[in-house]
Order: structure tokens, then C-alpha cells, then sequence
């Protein structure tokens, strides 16, 4: 078991035990390419993407193995969220937006949750989903290539319904969800 070391970020990375031999080859090459390629935090971020223009697709390949892009879905309100079941924020963070998908589904408000566990988590991502009011699939069968290296979460993205970027998760100091953000980044959308 490795443990990572250095400042915990918004999920806790520093107490996050890597168990399986594929996640901490995966991270270490991940943390290596970063050195190599001497890529600070801001840098490993999706330096495209720009309030105001067109969101970058996505598609979810959802636990049931419905698939729902991005494109598909003008005219409505989008919610990407980046999550794991072993991010403590992510967690805490989900009952509070599925409640809030589920109360302004009518106005047009979808959510989709990227799940950025292993498929040899599948059970524990089912059981962290079955809750929820949105659909939820794992980042690894999904694509979502536009919005950068996902290197920290709890992230979101929010997408209008003229399908342009509304909100930009990397910009975000405090990116966890709460009733407050929720009404100053998506309210004023779902109005009209």
C-alpha cells in the first residue's frame, strides 16, 4: 500500500491509501509525466476553455451503459461533475446537487456525474450512485477529453442551453457545491 505524501488537496489526497498495483503505476507515471514535462498545477488545466464559448463535448457512458453527450442535450441546463467514491467533499457534496437536479429537472437541468474510480471499483461507484438522481459512469468509458487532465476533484463545469461554458470548475477557489453556489452559477441560468 502506497501512501502519497504532500499538502492534501480539496479531497485529501494525502490520506488517500493507493491500493492496487494498476492505480499507483497510473499515478506514478502521471506524477512523473508532470515532472518531466515541469507542469505546475494551473498548467495542467484546460487552458482552451473560455467562459462564453462553446463547452468542449462530452459523453457519459453511464453504470448501465446508456451513453448521453453533451450535444444532445441543447436547450438544457448541463452539469458535468468529476468525482470518486474516495473523495471525502465529492460525498458530501452529492446528496446536495442530486436534490437540486431532481427539484429543477423541469426547468432543464441535467447533471452528469464522471466517476474518476477503476473499473475494478464498479460496486463501490454503483453503491455511492444508486441514490442519485443523475446518471453516473466511470471517466475511463466516458469522454470528456476538453475539460484537461482531471488532477483534482471535486470539480464541475456548467454548460448553458446555448451549449457555451458558464462555469469553468478550474477557476473555482472553493469548488464544492453548496446552495449558495448553486444559486449564483446555475440559478440565473435555468431562468427563462
Amino acid at each position: 500500500m502506497l501512501r502519497l505524501a504532500g499538502p492534501p488537496c480539496e479531497c485529501g489526497f494525502r490520506d488517500i491509501a493507493v491500493h492496487s498495483l494498476r492505480t499507483r503505476r497510473l499515478f506514478l507515471l502521471d506524477a512523473a509525466a508532470a515532472l518531466v514535462a515541469g507542469l505546475a498545477a494551473p498548467a495542467a488545466r484546460a487552458s482552451s476553455l473560455r467562459v462564453g464559448a462553446p463547452a468542449p463535448p462530452a459523453t457519459l457512458v453511464t453504470l448501465d451503459g446508456k451513453r448521453i453527450s453533451t450535444g444532445d442535450l441543447h436547450g438544457k441546463v448541463v452539469v458535468l461533475t468529476f468525482l470518486a467514491t474516495w473523495c471525502g467533499p465529492c460525498r458530501e457534496e452529492l446528496p446536495l446537487l442530486s436534490d437540486y437536479q431532481q427539484a429543477h429537472a423541469s426547468k432543464g437541468l441535467v447533471v452528469l456525474g464522471f466517476s474518476l474510480d477503476e473499473p475494478a471499483d464498479l460496486e463501490k461507484v454503483r453503491a455511492m450512485a444508486a441514490p442519485l438522481r443523475f446518471p453516473v459512469g466511470l471517466l475511463s468509458s466516458s469522454q470528456a477529453p476538453g475539460y484537461g487532465r482531471i488532477w483534482h476533484i471535486p470539480v464541475s463545469f456548467t454548460i448553458d442551453r446555448q451549449g457555451r461554458l458558464a462555469d469553468d470548475g478550474w477557476k473555482d477557489k472553493h469548488p464544492v457545491w453548496t446552495p449558495e453556489r448553486l444559486q449564483r452559477v446555475v440559478e440565473p441560468l435555468l431562468i427563462g
